[in-house]
């Protein structure tokens, strides 16, 4: 079994490809805005269970998702690869390099994402929380839901303009296929990752928008490094897609990642 994909610059030679993973309620398109700057890059934008063309697909959690996402990867003949994910496609990435079948994977570039609770009482509070999204997402209009969903702090920097275009683009969803993999992957079943993540041998890259104070405290905290994406929030690849673009492939290309690749190999 695989997830729905589609592909861009599929015969650029030379360079890894860049593998692309959304956030909750997001889907393939979520990174059309980047597409313009990123010629001459193989990239795969991938629909994760439940989304998209992917709504069919069920995951149980994270390893399931992993091995659908390692599947794809074969099925598309791709054996050397970047993976970038936002929010949840970010926590996916950082479980993938982790736990996951990490053979061709040449680093991880994440935004706003969560590296993974460290306490028990954090986890019940993130398991009631995600519980009662879930839920609401089957019990209200959905569109109302959704409505609810982008007034949550963590999407305090969004004017109603643009609060009401992400409403909009997700609409579409499915409730109960965007619920199951809500609690399928919530945080609370989350491995905490950071001491995996610290011994990683990849290159590894928090990116988050200047205005996203949570993620940024989040990784200076975790002792990750990090990029800012200027005049942006907690969605930086939406809210400055050339900035974004800019700041991944500069750490991508960078000579010292150049260096260290050709010492593991």
């Amino acid at each position: 079994m695989t997830l729905a994909c589609t592909s861009l610059n599929a015969g650029a030679t030379g360079r890894p490809w860049l593998v692309f993973l959304h956030g909750l309620l997001g889907s393939a398109q979520d990174w059309q805005p980047l597409q313009a700057s990123l010629e001459g890059w193989p990239c795969l934008f991938i629909d994760l269970p439940g989304h998209g063309r992917s709504a069919q697909l069920t995951a149980a959690g994270f390893a399931d998702v992993s091995q659908l996402l390692t599947d794809t990867l074969h099925q598309q003949g791709i054996s050397s690869y970047w993976l970038i994910g936002y929010s949840l496609g970010g926590r996916i990435s950082l479980y993938h390099a982790c736990q996951g079948d990490r053979s061709g994977l040449q680093g991880v570039l994440v935004e706003g994402a969560h590296p993974g609770l460290t306490c028990q009482a954090e986890r019940a509070q993130r398991r009631h929380h995600d519980q009662q999204w879930a839920t609401r997402f089957l019990q209200l209009p959905w569109k109302q839901a959704l409505a609810s969903w982008y007034r949550q702090p963590v999407f305090s920097g969004l004017t109603d303009e643009k609060r009401q275009q992400l409403i909009l683009l997700r609409e579409n969803n499915n409730p109960h296929t965007v619920a199951a993999m809500l609690t399928a992957t919530s945080l609370s079943v989350q491995p905490d990752l950071r001491g995996q993540l610290h011994q990683l041998s990849l290159p590894l890259i928090w990116l988050c928008g200047s205005h996203d104070t949570k993620f940024i405290h989040l990784a200076q905290h975790s002792g990750f490094e990090l990029r800012t994406i200027a005049n942006a929030g907690h969605n930086a690849h939406r809210e400055n897609p050339a900035e974004f673009v800019r700041q991944a492939l500069a750490f991508i290309t960078s000579p010292v990642l150049k260096d260290v690749a050709h010492d593991l190999s």
